[in-house]
């Protein structure tokens, strides 16, 4: 067992209790419970407007929870403002890219590593030495992530104008220079063709290593979930209907009719290397 694994058997990133929330008399989530160990790799999962994009609304204060709680690290997080969560140690990607068009690829990491930033505002105004300092080691940490994430040579591109897949990457490298415990990804692949959807799993793969960190990931291509995730956990209009392994969530029935609208045992939800939902017409509809 590695050293990571051990760890991840005793200590828990993150601790998902109870989280509910309702818009108007709709439940959106309904006491969704998980932990997510120390380098621990899992996915969440469930079909269209399952609520998963809700649950990390949630998670980094976009929403606040009717009940439920969450804690990151050990310290209590739900209610508190999203600054405040990055500041703690969780980051996202998003379902629609959400990067700074107009800035360089380099300055969008830059822009997020200022979240670790120690000097004040008139250290700042004065460019006084530690200042000077700490925009050295920031901008050296920034193409230390676009070097990992294979995009050091658009650095200095506006990101608008990079290719889908590396404006994939680029969001990666700009959570990442946040220095999180804790990695929410959605929909890492969407969009993607057959090869930038292999690079990418190994990259996901790569980064607990390579960081520390650990990952929650919502994914419609099952067949990049059921390969890479050591959890599943399974939500179908906001209520967890299956918790497990890849192998127990392909043969649970309320899975397969959840995805499918029948419980046949003939459908099985795919395994890993069979071909992902999100080639389906209608699979890419936001949660």
């Amino acid at each position: 067992m590695s050293a990571t694994a051990a760890k991840s058997a005793t200590s828990v990133a993150l601790d998902i209790r109870k989280l509910s929330l309702s818009f108007g008399g709709l439940k959106a989530v309904s006491e969704f419970t998980l932990a997510l160990p120390v380098g621990g790799l899992y996915g969440l999962i469930g079909p269209n407007g399952a609520g998963k994009t809700t649950v990390f609304n949630l998670l980094t204060g976009v929403y606040k929870p009717d009940v439920g709680h969450v804690y990151l690290d050990g310290a209590q997080i739900d209610g508190k403002k999203p600054s405040q969560i990055a500041r703690a140690g969780m980051a996202r990607t998003f379902q629609n890219i959400r990067l700074f068009g107009e800035l360089s690829v380099l300055d969008n990491v830059r822009t997020a590593a200022g979240v670790r930033a120690k000097t004040g505002l008139l250290r700042t105004l004065l460019r006084s030495p530690v200042h000077v300092g700490e925009e050295r080691a920031i901008t050296e940490r920034s193409l230390e992530l676009l070097d990992v994430l294979g995009i050091t040579h658009r650095k200095d591109e506006q990101s608008k104008s990079l290719p889908y897949g590396d404006q994939r990457r680029l969001e990666i490298a700009r959570a990442l220079a946040t220095e999180p415990k804790v990695l929410l990804l959605d929909e890492p692949v969407a969009g993607m063709n057959t090869l930038e959807k292999k690079e990418m799993r190994s990259l996901i793969q790569s980064l607990r290593e390579k960081f520390g960190v650990s990952i929650l990931l919502i994914e419609h291509d099952m067949g990049l979930v059921m390969d890479i995730c050591e959890n599943i956990t399974v939500i179908d209009h906001g209520v967890t209907i299956a918790v497990g392994s890849a192998k127990d969530i392909q043969g649970n029935k309320a899975v397969i009719e959840a995805y499918l609208g029948v419980p046949d045992e003939s459908d099985p939800i795919p395994a890993g290397d069979a071909p992902p939902v999100t080639d389906a017409p209608d699979a890419k509809v936001e949660a």
